[in-house]
């Protein structure tokens, strides 16, 4: 080597090493800028007493229902985006006293934006409204939502909040509280005046609601009175009262994002539209109560029980090894199962733990037949990429699965909004719903997946009634029809191949049905990294 080129290589090495240094004092710089969330919880709210003497509208119709049947629940299933939307804002017109809701996330669009303003609208008339989100996809509307918080009868708390809000410092701030800021509420819960909630798997926002212009989901929620809202609220004080959900006003300022007026116009015109997608919005209380009190009568009752992850403190907040209390108890009736159990979960992420379980059920006689998003319905590439890894696995140990088709029939059943069912359209799976023996089900927010499982703060019903597993059954079962999935097998040599069409006229398909060649690539480059637990 000549000097010249040993002068330049000498260079280049003390340029490196300013380089890694400058690095190394900018990283030191904004990690020690990163505050540490408080250990202390926010100051309490007032805590209002459930209506358990009727002094409300809703109060008094739960009773008089709930007097024939001790200690059941009533319950009503939300199948269609059109009723689980209308249930919620028929709620909100009819409060008189509180609307306590959590969400994991709830969307700046049509739906979410139309749901915010009615809200406003509640308090506006004396109503307390608590509003409790998962930091996840707050980012960006930490002042619209502190605007919101400055009226006096809207309180909103953010879980487990990043503190450091945007560019670089986020980054780094997340990195460097990685174990505090990967557990999230996944927790979905509407309350009106403690006496009816909503439970189930969906988040606010168009796509979960039938309302998006390109992708909709299939989910599932389920409204409910009698014991189960009681203890739907003591599982949102916990939340609400936790050192993890902060005030919004430690980040956001409501000044800078102007004022409600200029908001109007946005909230006619989104209005409009969902009227035009959903028909007349129950807007006045006798319309709502209407709607509710229908809603009250098509109700069946049975045994109910909720089941949820409390928030995580202290020592526990970074140790993500124990499987969650909301796991444990589906696992629990998972083990008593004789027969057959029915899942639909829009993920599938499994270890080989859970594989070998689920390979001891099938051998004791347990049929397991399970309904999931193909590559082509999945809105998280990397979640199927998880999925993938184990797919074959999943196969050997007995489930018969299936994969749900973007195109399905069945979303011209559920779906009002006709032109969001079409090839170019995708229709995705979003339910996490449970059947066991035709018996008993379970119908919430936790996924058949690891993050569930070890990570997730999650809610939902168990219930004991024959006639909904009944219901709920024949509804997976129609997806998993030809028309609304494909049926994954394996081939001779355990290889996963799909199966489109239906007998003799079945079409083997060796490849992620419907999905682009950079997809199946990107899916094939993330499984190939063990990041199962984190998705």
């Amino acid at each position: 080597m000549g000097a010249s080129a040993g002068y330049r290589g000498a260079a280049r090495e003390r340029t490196a090493r300013r380089c890694c240094a400058a690095f190394g004092v900018l990283l030191a710089l904004l990690l020690s800028g990163c505050a540490r969330l408080p250990t202390e919880p926010a100051p309490r709210a007032e805590v209002l007493p459930r209506d358990v003497t009727g002094t409300t509208t809703l109060g008094s119709r739960v009773m008089a229902l709930g007097a024939a049947h001790g200690s059941d629940s009533g319950v009503r299933l939300l199948d269609t985006g059109r009723d689980a939307f209308l249930e919620r804002v028929a709620l909100i017109e009819v409060a008189e006293r509180s609307i306590d809701a959590q969400y994991y996330i709830w969307n700046s669009d049509a739906t979410g934006r139309y749901m915010a303003a009615r809200l406003y609208a509640a308090a506006q008339r004396g109503v307390r409204v608590r509003l409790l989100l998962d930091d996840i996809n707050v980012g960006g509307r930490d002042d619209v939502l502190a605007l919101l918080d400055q009226h006096p009868n809207i309180e909103i708390r953010i879980y487990n909040p990043a503190l450091e809000r945007s560019g670089l410092r986020w980054a780094f701030g997340f990195l460097r509280e990685f174990s505090r800021l990967n557990r999230r509420m996944h927790n979905k819960s509407f309350t009106v005046d403690g006496s009816v909630t909503i439970l189930g798997g969906r988040n606010i926002g168009d796509e979960y609601f039938d309302a998006h212009a390109e992708l909709n989901f299939r989910d599932r929620d389920v409204v409910a009175v009698g014991p189960v809202v009681a203890d739907t609220g003591n599982m949102f004080d916990a939340f609400w009262n936790s050192a993890l959900a902060r005030p919004v006003t430690e980040f956001g300022n409501g000044a800078r994002a102007g004022d409600l007026g200029s908001r109007a116009a946005q909230a006619a015109a989104d209005s409009e539209r969902l009227a035009q997608l959903f028909g007349t919005l129950p807007q006045d209380a006798a319309a709502a109560l209407a709607h509710v009190a229908q809603s009250m009568g098509a109700m069946l009752w049975a045994p109910a029980r909720l089941v949820h992850d409390d928030p995580p403190s202290g020592a526990a907040l970074a140790d993500s090894s124990l499987t969650q209390a909301s796991a444990a108890a589906l696992g629990q009736v998972a083990a008593g199962a004789r027969e057959e159990i029915l899942i639909e979960s829009a993920y599938l992420v499994l270890d080989q733990q859970s594989v070998e379980a689920i390979r001891a059920m099938h051998e004791r006689g347990v049929r397991l037949r399970v309904l999931t998003n193909s590559l082509a319905s999945n809105d998280v590439t990397a979640n199927h990429a998880a999925y993938a890894r184990r797919r074959e696995a999943i196969l050997a140990s007995g489930v018969e699965l299936h994969e749900m088709r973007p195109d399905a029939a069945s979303c011209r059943s559920l779906v009002l909004n006709g032109s969001a069912c079409g090839r170019e359209h995708i229709f995705g799976l979003h339910a996490k719903t449970f059947v066991f023996d035709r018996r008993t089900v379970y119908v919430g927010s936790l996924n058949l997946n690891l993050r569930s499982r070890f990570l997730n703060a999650e809610s939902g019903l168990v219930i004991e009634s024959p006639e909904l597993a009944a219901q709920i059954a024949a509804d997976i079962e129609l997806n998993m029809a030809p028309a609304n999935s494909w049926r994954v097998v394996a081939d001779e040599r355990g290889r996963a191949q799909w199966l489109e069409g239906e007998g003799s006229a079945a079409t083997t398909l060796h490849q992620e049905p419907r999905a682009s060649w950079s997809r199946r690539a990107s899916t094939a480059v993330i499984a190939a990294f063990p990041l199962e637990k984190y998705l």
